[in-house]
C-alpha cells in the first residue's frame, strides 16, 4: 500500500459532479478573467476569513507582492520575516525593492521568534511579513502590538494556513493584509496556481484591484505601474466548491493529527508539531522533527520511501544561507535555530481522505525504524527540541 505525501485525486472524486457543474457554468458564462465567479468567491472568502475585503490574484506570491506595494513597502525599506519558509515570501520583499531581515525562529513552532524581533528593528524598518509555518498560527496579537509601537505595516502569509485561528480570529484578519495561496496542494488548494490578499482596509483592497490590473482602475485608463495578476474564473469556481467543504476537511486533518501524535508520542528520537489549546493548527503539513540531524533525518526518509511512504523536507536549506541572498552578509550559525531545523524537519502524508489505516501504517514504520537502531545520539545544537511531548 502505497501512501503518498497528498492525494488530490481522491479529493477531486469526491465531489466530482459539483467540480464539473461549476466549470460547465464557466464555460457556458463566457467569462474567464475575474468576473462574477471571482467576485463571488472574493465575498465567501472575506466571510470565511472575517475581514471585509478579498481581491484574488494570479498566486500566492502575488498576493504578497501586491499587498507589500499596496502598504507602501519599497525602495530601501527593511521587512523582518523568517529565514524558514518558502522563497516566496522574500521574493515578494526585495520584489519591491526591500530587503528581507531575517528575525530566528522558535524552537517549538518554527514561527518567528517574538521575544528576537526588537533586536532587529533599525531607522529602515518599515514592515514585518510574518508566516504561519504548515498550518500553526503565531501570535499575532503580541506581534500587532510590536508593530504598533514601531509603526510597521504587517502582511500575514498564510500560504499553509488558511482557516487557523487565535483566539477564535482567524489568521489573515488580524494585520494590515493578510495572503493566500490556492496552490493545489494547500488546504484550499486550485487546479493550478492562484491567490488572495485578505484585509479590512478599503483603501490597501483598492490598491491591490488596481496593481493587479495593470494599474488601471477605468479600462484602458492607468494611474500607476502594475502587473497582470488575475485570478481565472475557471478556477474561483472550483475554489468556490471546496470552501464549502473546508471546514469538515480541517477538522479531519485535525483528527488525523492527534492520531499521528498520539501513536508517535514517546517513539524514537523525535519530536511532534506544537500545539496550543487558544489556537488551531489546521495541519497543512504533519511535520515532525528528527533529533540527530539531516543524517538521521535522510536515514529516517529513506526508510519509509522503502515502505511506499512519501516523505518532504520543508525545508532543506533556510533562507539566510541561499546563495541568492548571499549579498545580505549572513553566515552560518548567525540563526542557529532555524540552521537546527533545516536538518530535522521532516513531513509526512497529510490529507482530508488519509485513513486511520494509513497512519497507523506510517507510525508503525517510524517506530520499526528506531527499533532497528542499537542507540540514539540527542543532538543538543541550539533549537533542537529535547521533550518529544
Amino acid at each position: 500500500m502505497r501512501i503518498p505525501l497528498t492525494d488530490l485525486t481522491l479529493q477531486h472524486q469526491s465531489i466530482r459532479e459539483d467540480l464539473e457543474a461549476a466549470i460547465a457554468r464557466t464555460l457556458e458564462s463566457g467569462s474567464f478573467i475575474l468576473g462574477p465567479e471571482v467576485e463571488a468567491f472574493e465575498q465567501e472568502m472575506a466571510a470565511f476569513c472575517q475581514t471585509s475585503h478579498a481581491v484574488g490574484a494570479a498566486s500566492g506570491t502575488d498576493a504578497l507582492h501586491l499587498a507589500l506595494l499596496a502598504c507602501g513597502i519599497g525602495d530601501g525599506d527593511e521587512v523582518l520575516t523568517s529565514p524558514f519558509s518558502f522563497i516566496a515570501t522574500t521574493e515578494s520583499i526585495t520584489k519591491c525593492g526591500a530587503t528581507p531581515v531575517f528575525v530566528d525562529i522558535d524552537p517549538n513552532t518554527c514561527n518567528m521568534d517574538l521575544d528576537l524581533m526588537q533586536q532587529s528593528v533599525t531607522k529602515a524598518t518599515r514592515g514585518i511579513v510574518p508566516v504561519h509555518l504548515y498550518g500553526q498560527p503565531l501570535d499575532m496579537p503580541r506581534l500587532m502590538g510590536f508593530a504598533s509601537a514601531h509603526s510597521l505595516k504587517v502582511v500575514e502569509d498564510c500560504a499553509q494556513s488558511l482557516g487557523a485561528t487565535w483566539m477564535g480570529k482567524k489568521v489573515g484578519s488580524f494585520a494590515d493584509a493578510g495572503c493566500l495561496s490556492f496552490f493545489p496542494s494547500k488546504v484550499l488548494g486550485a487546479l493550478g496556481d492562484g491567490g488572495m490578499v485578505v484585509t479590512n482596509d478599503p483603501d490597501i483592497a483598492e490598491r491591490v484591484r488596481i496593481l493587479r490590473s495593470h494599474g488601471s482602475k477605468t479600462r484602458y485608463y492607468h494611474d500607476i505601474p502594475g502587473f497582470n495578476s488575475r485570478l481565472d474564473s475557471l478556477q474561483a469556481a472550483v475554489l468556490r466548491v471546496k470552501l464549502q467543504h473546508l471546514d469538515t476537511w480541517i477538522s479531519r486533518r485535525g483528527a488525523l493529527a492527534a492520531t499521528y501524535s498520539r501513536l508517535l508520542r514517546g517513539v524514537g528520537a523525535i519530536s511532534l508539531p506544537a500545539g496550543r489549546e487558544d489556537s488551531r493548527h489546521v495541519y497543512n503539513y504533519y511535520t515532525i522533527r528528527v533529533r540527530g540531524g539531516a543524517n538521521t533525518r535522510n536515514a529516517l526518509a529513506t526508510h519509509l520511501k522503502e515502505r511506499g511512504i512519501a516523505t518532504a523536507v520543508y525545508y532543506p536549506k533556510s533562507l539566510h544561507l541561499q546563495p541568492v541572498y548571499a549579498a545580505l552578509g549572513y553566515s552560518r550559525g548567525q540563526l542557529p535555530v532555524s540552521e537546527a531545523a533545516q536538518d530535522e524537519v521532516l513531513s509526512l502524508p497529510m490529507y482530508p481522505e488519509l485513513a486511520t489505516a494509513q497512519v497507523e501504517k506510517v507510525t508503525h514504520a517510524i517506530a520499526g525504524y528506531y527499533l532497528q537502531q542499537p542507540s540514539h545520539r540527542q543532538d543538543q545544537r541550539p533549537g533542537s527540541i529535547l521533550n518529544p511531548d
